[in-house]
């Protein structure tokens, strides 16, 4: 590799020397050469033009295009010149000629004078001048070489250059037999003296230049170094066997210290993480035991407030020792009822919590449309909202689908708005607002005017029975909220944040996942049969239940309403009889029954004729999301959960009435009520 190094670099140099020097020569030749080609064609062409021009002015003088025509023939001697014309003192063409090879392009009018270059070839306009007058104008068109010339030129810079190389290449090797051998060989020698170790080699001497004396003193310092090399094998002999009687010894018990201390090492290190993991253990524990403790003192103060008002009152009410007017009785019925409202919403608070920590909640993920999720909360918040005088802001116009479980979605955006709208100031405003996030996300925020957090209250947001020093405030709360909304979000694979200024305001957010829009199921429930009859001023109502509270209340409500009428039955299996018997206009049905429950009764009713057409309305006390959506799929009209909300209640009851009457079909005049 040495050697072929040297005497490439050796023909790199030579080569370096003639290449650039016969390159310059040579380009400067080209270049005067095509510069004199230049020259020569424009003075050939220019003379021609003007010989051509003296020659035509009589013709162009006396309009004779005969004679004009045969001058211009007269380029046929000139196998350079392709085309020729001449154009009067206006500049229209007079007299034209084309070589017989060529295309006969000529312009119609006179140019301006000077020379063109277009597509090879070479254009002179030339004007025609007698006694300082303009008569006209000769144009030329000639083959213009340039290009053909310098390729030819590049073809012989080519040939030199290979030349060049050859000469290069022969000087190199002859130089290399009086350069570059002695020194390759040298070089040779010292890579094997390198490679084996051997010293006693010897580079070999050519002539008596400087490199044989390099040669001869490399020699000499080999024979140096291979005496010096022998001295101190032998004295590393001696001393080796010495020293290798003492040290095997030593290295013993280094090597037994030394697995002592290893195993010392890592049986402390495992003690230690042991420990570690232990102490850590113990810790999470005592948080643990904590942290339930506090959340079962929490929650029973929580449940304990509400219950105290609602039995206390109550005992009030039914006292006769504790006479009270009308109007106190109203008060205290409506202490009752908002207290009942109150520990309702937190039992449903606390199981949720409790499902989603033992991972128990199951969710439904799937595409859901986020303006319709918007549209219902905007309607649900809108008189919560207008009771407090707070403006609602929602975006327009949003389509995007996220991947969640359209009820806890809903859930979650209620629980945010319902708590911007409580702790906002008057005159406040709700803003709602929807923006795309990084890595296919979206950014759904709800902005309040209230009176905003510290940071303080920011850390310890989402801790339960948790309310930041609003306990004693006007507003009801349970401080469960806020818990379940954040674990259902990261339970749909999303994340929770605010941010919030004290007397500004504050923003809370949740980032979703988005996805591709999927076809929307049909809106409306199963179409039922046409009903074969006209709806009557009185309406029968069976209602299904068998706690006898639950029919006494319902009983109540119905007596408020003249022109309905009620049947009840306390099991599955005798609502079934009356519904066949008596075929009443819709039923209540509780779910959970004795005998036959409430699904397999609708099961049952939508299978018979006699009944498939009557309207059925859920009315149980399974509350629980799946619950609600099996019961809607199943058939039901209406899902109606208690404790009952008698407006609710009310307000299902009127528009099935209402439905059944535009369903209702015209019959013949006897036939209204009795033959259903």
């Amino acid at each position: 590799m040495i050697r072929q190094s040297l005497r490439h670099k050796l023909l790199g140099v030579i080569a370096m020397v003639m290449l650039p020097a016969m390159l310059v020569s040579i380009g400067t030749v080209v270049a005067y050469d095509l510069h004199v080609y230049q020259q020569t064609l424009r003075d050939d062409m220019r003379t021609q033009a003007e010989l051509l021009g003296h020659m035509c002015a009589p013709a162009l003088t006396f309009d004779d295009q005969r004679l004009a025509q045969e001058n211009l023939s007269l380029l046929r001697l000139r196998p350079k010149v392709n085309a020729g014309a001449l154009y009067n003192a206006r500049g229209a063409l007079f007299a034209r000629y084309a070589a017989p090879d060529q295309k006969p392009v000529i312009p119609s009018s006179a140019g301006q004078p000077g020379f063109q270059f277009q597509e090879g070839k070479m254009l002179l306009f030339q004007p025609i001048y007698d006694n300082g007058e303009l008569i006209g104008t000769v144009y030329l068109r000639a083959d213009y070489e340039m290009m053909d010339r310098f390729i030819d030129y590049m073809m012989i810079g080519v040939l030199a250059a290979l030349l060049a190389m050859l000469s290069a290449w022969l000087v190199g090797r002859r130089l290399n037999e009086v350069i570059t051998r002695p020194i390759l060989n040298v070089a040779h020698v010292a890579r094997e003296v390198v490679a084996t170790g051997d010293v006693s080699r010897r580079a070999e001497r050519f002539g008596d230049d400087e490199v044989a004396e390099l040669a001869e003193s490399f020699n000499k310092m080999l024979s140096d170094i291979e005496s010096r090399k022998r001295e101190l094998e032998n004295s590393n002999r001696e001393i080796a066997r010495e020293a290798e009687q003492r040290s095997f010894a030593q290295q013993e018990v280094m090597r037994l210290n030394a697995e002592l201390e290893q195993r010392v090492h890592e049986r402390t290190i495992q003690l230690e993480l042991a420990n570690s993991e232990l102490a850590m253990a113990m810790q999470e524990a005592k948080s643990a035991n904590q942290a339930k403790s506090a959340f079962l003192s929490s929650m029973s103060h929580e449940l304990r407030t509400p219950l105290n008002a609602i039995l206390g009152f109550a005992q009030i009410l039914t006292s006769d020792k504790l006479p009270s007017t009308l109007a106190q009785k109203k008060e205290f019925a409506n202490h009752i009822l908002k207290s009942g409202r109150h520990l309702l919403a937190l039992i449903n608070e606390i199981l949720d919590l409790a499902k989603i920590e033992s991972g128990a909640v199951a969710l439904s993920m799937e595409p859901v449309a986020l303006a319709d999720i918007l549209q219902e909360c905007e309607t649900m918040m809108a008189p919560l909202a207008g009771q407090r005088g707070t403006r609602l802001l929602f975006p327009a116009g949003v389509t995007v689908n996220v991947t969640a479980d359209r009820t806890r979605l809903k859930q979650v955006l209620l629980n945010l708005l319902s708590n911007a709208i409580k702790y906002n100031r008057d005159g406040g405003a709700v803003v709602v607002d929807c923006t795309a996030g990084t890595a296919g996300t979206l950014r759904l925020s709800v902005q309040d005017t209230g009176m905003g957090l510290t940071a303080e209250q920011v850390r310890m947001l989402f801790q339960p029975f948790n309310r930041l020093g609003q306990e004693s405030g006007a507003e009801e709360g349970t401080g469960i909220g806020l818990v379940v909304t954040k674990r259902l979000v990261e339970l749909m694979g999303g994340s929770i944040g605010v941010s919030s200024s004290p007397g500004v305001g504050s923003v809370f957010w949740i980032d979703l996942n988005t996805t591709l829009p999927v076809p929307s199921p049909a809106e409306g429930l199963p179409p039922l049969p046409e009903l074969p009859y006209r709806m009557r001023d009185n309406i029968t109502v069976l209602y299904v239940e068998d706690n006898p509270a639950n029919l006494k209340l319902v009983q109540e409500i119905i007596s408020f309403r003249p022109e309905l009428r009620l049947l009840t039955a306390p099991d599955g299996q005798l609502g079934l009889a009356l519904a066949r018997s008596h075929l009443p206009d819709l039923i209540l049905m509780d779910i959970n029954l004795p005998g036959i429950g409430g699904m397999e009764a609708l099961r049952l009713l939508r299978a018979d004729p006699r009944t498939a057409h009557i309207p059925v309305i859920a009315l149980t006390a399974n509350a629980m999301p799946r619950d609600v959506e099996r019961g809607i799929a199943a058939g039901f009209f209406r899902y109606l959960i208690k404790p009952i909300n008698i407006e609710e209640f009310t307000e299902a009851i009127n528009s099935t009435i209402t439905w059944l009457a535009e369903r209702a079909q015209p019959v013949d005049g006897g036939q209204q009520g009795g033959n259903k």
